[in-house]
């Protein structure tokens, strides 16, 4: 039986396209006082920092934005449309805000809909105060795992006010998953 390893800091510090496709097929662990749930990622989006328009730190650093400019493997959540958390993973170097949107995750030990961002951190009872929180130890912990055999690429969801941004292919699923929050386009090269 394969045991999962913990993540290391070196893997997240990097861009986030590339550790948004590197975090595909990693668990993470989330504790909470009587019991500890498992997730296997398997959608992602990556944040590329203030020169990205679709990106929350394009603004420059504000007291909302201010956790995607610390250490890489730390939390990044906020909450949207009053009602729904969203789960970031930074990235790249204190002082660079990029962060991975963790979109979708696959239940390994329990079942729920976990189909979209806001849906899984419902299920996992993940919120704003689970901000800046250390990814690797604690309440939170990504663990290695086996990649997925092939990946889909597409633009995010969302961003259309971004402008060029909004077209990037900075969104990642593992191909075949039945959790992905909504199918990915079919583009000519999108399956690597």
């Amino acid at each position: 039986m394969h045991v999962p390893k913990p993540l290391p800091r070196e893997a997240l510090s990097r861009d986030a396209d590339v550790a948004a496709r590197n975090l595909l097929g990693c668990h993470l662990e989330v504790r909470d006082s009587a019991t500890v749930r498992t997730v296997r990622i398997v959608e992602t989006e990556a944040y590329l920092g203030e020169m990205d328009l679709a990106c929350h730190a394009s603004k420059g650093r504000t007291a909302r934005t201010e956790s995607m400019y610390g250490a890489p493997g730390t939390s990044y959540v906020y909450l949207v449309y009053g009602m729904h958390h969203m789960f970031n993973v930074v990235t790249s170097r204190e002082g660079d805000p990029q962060a991975v949107l963790i979109r979708a995750v696959d239940p390994l030990d329990f079942e729920a809909r976990t189909q979209g961002p806001g849906l899984w951190t419902a299920a996992m009872g993940i919120d704003v105060s689970d901000d800046r929180q250390d990814l690797l130890g604690g309440r939170f912990r990504l663990l290695q795992a086996p990649a997925p055999a092939s990946i889909l690429v597409g633009p995010r969801i969302g961003v259309d006010y971004a402008g060029a941004w909004a077209d990037a292919p900075l969104r990642f699923g593992e191909a075949g998953s039945p959790f992905l929050s909504k199918p990915f386009p079919v583009l000519p090269d999108d399956v690597t």
